[in-house]
């Protein structure tokens, strides 16, 4: 049985069979009847000034509309014939379930995709969207979203920063309670700003003999066709904001190549200074190989002359700056017994916390203890020493 609002299997196979037919009867292989139709669905888009998904969107809730519209009109004229109007609690069209009634806290959203972009809509989602709503990414129609919970821009729009944004935009709806803000969340599907979805398992119905794998954490979703606007439901955003930034990128992008190709063009300065300013940066660059190679065979020749090597610049390929890079001068090449000493070092003097006078007092005759059995104990030869649950006590501290 298929769920609720989705088609059965026996009107998907339906559906492909006619699918099919329609690419023979056009002379075409399913195959390129699918991507003649995506690419016809890419140039209406286009049209519209709208993204792909977003007019696929619009077509979803025209069908739905369309549907809901004639289910009504059927169950009407089912009402009439019987004689009274249908119940409040009467079933509802097929594949939809039962209607939900007052008690039930989620409301469904009507959308429209043929209303035009409501700018308080618009001014809502920008604020949303400079919020941290810990958006998470997800798969809508093979592109990357940003998804969101409902009760996170809820808690956004009842925030102070939301009051505050207010009084600087007028366009911003007033929120007074969680139901008026909740009213305000419902301005972004009725725009087609941020739609409701849900998880789906891309590979299902695929018949893998091995199980996919799967990005930890990154959701496949699916638009519902019910907007509503439950607490712990999710939202992909469709609404991308401002282009601006984008479009002075492209800008500067397409200066540049034209620049690049106009090179000829410049005046004889400006095309002095760049070919100056490109043999600086090569003989610099040629500079710093030499004085790696060079370093390399001071050290080879310091290996074997006076062990254990020395090393010109040794912090040169280090995690520093570039500045520490050349600090210091030179250096001896460590061995592993120093390395070995050195973190050892930084380990106790990690691991040592500042102690009070009393505690100094109270420790010396233990230090000194100690310090007689390590003599003792050096002479007699080499003895293991434990010093795992001092770090133990000082981690657990």
């Amino acid at each position: 049985m298929a769920a609720p609002g989705q088609p059965s299997p026996q009107q998907i196979a339906a559906m492909q069979q006619q699918f099919a037919a329609e690419a023979a009867r056009r002379g075409m292989s399913p195959e390129d009847f699918a991507k003649q139709q995506r690419e016809q669905l890419n140039a209406e888009a286009a049209k519209q000034g709208v993204t792909t998904e977003q007019y696929v969107a619009q077509l979803r809730m025209r069908a739905l509309a369309a549907q809901q519209k004639a289910a009504e009109v059927q169950r009407q004229l089912q009402a009439q014939g019987n004689g009274g109007a249908a119940q409040p609690g009467q079933q509802g069209p097929p594949g939809q379930g039962p209607q939900p009634g007052p008690q039930q806290h989620t409301q469904q959203v009507p959308v429209n995709p043929n209303n035009p972009k409501n700018p308080k809509a618009i001014a809502v989602a920008q604020f949303l969207r400079s919020q941290n709503l810990k958006t998470r990414t997800c798969v809508l129609d093979g592109q990357r979203k940003d998804m969101f919970k409902v009760k996170r821009a809820i808690r956004a729009l009842e925030s102070p920063a939301y009051a505050k944004a207010q009084k600087k935009n007028p366009l911003l709806p007033p929120v007074t309670d969680r139901a008026s803000a909740e009213n305000v969340f419902k301005l972004l599907p009725l725009s087609i700003l941020a739609l409701r979805v849900s998880k789906i398992d891309p590979h299902a119905g695929h018949g893998h003999s091995k199980p996919a794998k799967r990005v930890k954490g990154l959701w496949t979703v699916k638009i519902e066709q019910h907007q509503e606007a439950d607490p712990m439901m999710h939202y992909v955003w469709l609404y991308d904001g401002p282009q601006w930034k984008q479009k002075a990128m492209a800008a500067a992008v397409v200066a540049g190549i034209f620049a690049v190709v106009l090179f000829p063009l410049w005046p004889i300065m400006l095309r002095q200074g760049v070919w100056y300013l490109s043999v600086g940066m090569m003989g610099l660059l040629g500079l710093f190989f030499a004085m790696a190679i060079f370093r390399l065979i001071l050290f080879c020749i310091t290996v074997f002359a006076v062990p254990p090597g020395l090393w010109l610049f040794p912090n040169l390929f280090e995690d520093v700056g570039f500045f520490d890079s050349f600090k210091p001068l030179w250096g001896w090449q460590e061995t592993k017994k120093a390395k070995k000493k050195k973190s050892k070092k930084g380990a106790e003097g990690a691991s040592e916390a500042p102690a009070t006078p009393a505690q100094t007092t109270e420790s010396a005759p233990t230090a000194t203890t100690t310090a007689t059995t390590a003599s003792t104990s050096d002479a007699a030869g080499p003895v293991k020493r434990n010093l795992a649950p001092r770090v133990e006590e000082v981690t657990e501290e």
